[in-house]
């Protein structure tokens, strides 16, 4: 009887404090963004660079606390790389919920350098958030469906000149460039239409990790996949927030980024384009198999 109050109180806590909580650490990123802007100088622009990191490290860390302290759920994770906060690492990941991002932030926080994510261009526009965003340089993408390509092929060169300007702008600093390469959130009715090949996933779509790769040149070496299950189902945020969310399994790789897929033409070289699709094609074959793993019984002893 009690069990619908006692989740809406959870949910407006855990609301208030999150809100709480981005409002101390945005208004002082968003000074020091300020400075980094109107600076424009290389000593000064690297301090505040490191200053930013710090202010975004203290703002997940409070998050994954209230994540550790208002919910029952239980990460169970394998495979979590060594501490690395000076690299520059391409981070993969299968995409089922919004979920996945606190999970992922979570479990990286301070073990790699800071996760930026590809955002649609709209969320610049999120009250605080978006100016935060925009503060820790997270690339803003405008997304284009494949029929509005197909009327105006020039827009496909925007997507790829906005990454490629996104992405130079992490060469100097330590960074960890995530990409949901499905390009979407899973849904059955996604699955359905797309006639995926894979059980547990939608078709993975190359060309994202194909234009960061271009961009970074051999500034990114290493691979981070990450495959995230949820046995009990895909989970919302509210359910996270309202104690309804158990068990969330993850498995780690570390793994190296071929030569072969660095330096080439992917929009007018086929054969390296189908070298980096092959790459990613397998990649996603063995992720399929390792869901269907996680999705299994827990394991015991």
């Amino acid at each position: 009887m009690l069990e619908k109050p006692i989740a809406l109180l959870r949910i407006v806590t855990a609301s208030a404090l999150l809100a709480l909580n981005s409002v101390v650490h945005v208004l002082p990123l968003l000074l020091v963004a300020v400075v980094k802007l109107v600076a424009r100088f290389a000593p000064v622009t690297r301090v505040c660079d490191r200053i930013l990191a710090a202010i975004a490290a203290s703002w997940i860390g409070f998050n994954s606390w209230l994540f550790d302290h208002l919910t029952d759920s239980r990460i169970e994770v394998e495979g979590l790389p060594e501490i690395d906060l000076h690299g520059q690492v391409l981070v993969v990941c299968n995409h089922q919920s919004w979920v996945d991002i606190p999970v992922l932030q979570k479990l990286f926080n301070r073990r790699l350098p800071l996760l930026r994510f590809f955002l649609k261009s709209q969320l610049i526009w999120v009250p605080l958030l978006g100016l935060a965003w925009w503060a820790l340089d997270f690339p803003f993408m405008k997304r284009y469906s494949r029929a509005q390509i197909e009327r105006r092929p020039e827009l496909a060169g925007r997507d790829i000149a906005a990454t490629r300007r996104a992405c130079r702008k992490f060469l100097h600093i330590p960074v960890a460039i995530v990409n949901f390469v499905e390009g979407t959130r899973f849904t059955p009715a996604k699955h359905a239409a797309q006639r995926s090949p894979h059980r547990h996933l939608l078709r993975p779509r190359a060309g994202g990790v194909a234009f960061t790769l271009d961009a970074m040149g051999d500034a990114l070496d290493t691979l981070i996949d990450v495959t995230i299950a949820y046995p009990d189902g895909r989970p919302s945020l509210t359910d996270l927030f309202a104690n309804r969310l158990g068990e969330i399994r993850v498995r780690v790789r570390r793994l190296p980024i071929p030569d072969r897929l660095r330096g080439g033409d992917y929009l007018n070289d086929p054969e390296f384009r189908n070298g980096i699709q092959d790459w990613i094609n397998q990649l996603w074959a063995d992720k399929d198999r390792t869901l269907g793993q996680l999705h299994g019984p827990a394991r015991t002893g």
